[in-house]
């Protein structure tokens, strides 16, 4: 680990769309600044992402200043969309999670996303994340929320770990999907440095000067099965990581992590394990046992 360092930095302005990959990104206690403060909604308040629209893949958004956000997508003219009065909010639904969101002000925002999925969408922004909406209380400490994102502040996965996966897709039943890209997983944070699942056992993290810990594994979903810049769907990873990634009823690709400091964290910046434990689960989860003897660690996996 004396070598690992912060490859990359993935910032997603809304829920399911493209990100961006600045050099640098301020650490908040929720995530990193501007990432999944926007998201779409259909007409009963569930989050719409990939999973049901693939299609997003291929919409982008750049952040504005002051929180606002540019969107754009092939077909569609580009629209700015500034972050909305606090006024009135509207209920977010979020994978069984209820928030509250506040909607884009200008009716333009809503027919832009609509045009875009050929359905009746709204965009809505988590005013407050401070208060709108607790981490998983199995895995959170006091205090701790998160914005839009799938249920942690931050996801880390590492170089190694991709590499050994993909030589894993080479050598199973669908070779010609494979290598895939570090953006099926959708990331905030790249580690470059490490051996192949050396994050399976890590606790407590520094990048540069902020730290971190991590929470749980992250159980990954069809999303990782879509090509990021055609939409298309295949098979990989997830028959991959169901043959060599299981735990329990999870298949894990990465950590979850929850900001223990704020600042700012760069590419290039050293990442230093401060804490690394046998893997055993703080939540108690009751998949435990299902990870035994596979050499990646114990599973403390997200419930997703």
């Amino acid at each position: 680990m004396g070598n690992a360092r912060l490859e990359s930095i993935h910032v997603h302005p809304v829920k399911a769309f493209r990100g961006l990959a600045p050099r640098q990104a301020e650490v908040e206690p929720w995530g990193l600044a501007g990432d999944r403060r926007w998201a779409l909604i259909d007409d009963r308040g569930k989050v719409v992402t990939q999973r049901q629209q693939p299609c997003l893949a291929r919409a982008a958004a750049a952040l504005l200043p002051g929180g606002g956000v540019r969107l754009s997508a092939s077909g569609l003219p580009a629209l700015d969309v500034p972050v909305p009065r606090p006024a009135g909010t509207v209920p977010v639904d979020i994978f069984g999670d209820a928030v509250r969101g506040v909607p884009a002000e200008d009716p333009a925002a809503h027919t832009w996303v609509s045009t875009l999925l050929g359905a009746d969408v709204r965009l809505v922004h988590m005013d407050d994340p401070a208060t709108r909406r607790p981490v998983d209380p199995v895995y959170a400490r006091p205090g701790e929320t998160v914005s839009f994102a799938d249920g942690y502040p931050l996801l880390l996965t590492t170089t190694a770990s991709l590499d050994a996966l993909n030589s894993l897709i080479a050598q199973g039943d669908h070779p010609d999907e494979g290598p895939l890209p570090m953006n099926r997983f959708r990331p905030n944070v790249v580690v470059d440095g490490t051996t192949a699942w050396a994050e399976d056992d890590w606790t407590r993290v520094a990048i540069g000067e902020v730290v971190f810990r991590v929470a749980t594994m992250c159980g990954r979903c069809v999303v990782t099965t879509t090509d990021q810049e055609s939409a298309a769907r295949g098979k990989e990873p997830l028959r991959t990581l169901g043959r060599h990634r299981r735990f329990g009823a999870k298949l894990v690709f990465g950590q979850n992590l929850v900001p223990l400091t704020c600042g700012t964290i760069r590419v290039g910046d050293p990442v230093t394990v401060l804490e690394a434990g046998s893997g055993a689960d703080p939540g108690g989860d009751p998949d435990r046992s299902a990870g035994a003897g596979t050499g990646f660690g114990g599973p403390r996996v997200q419930k997703v």
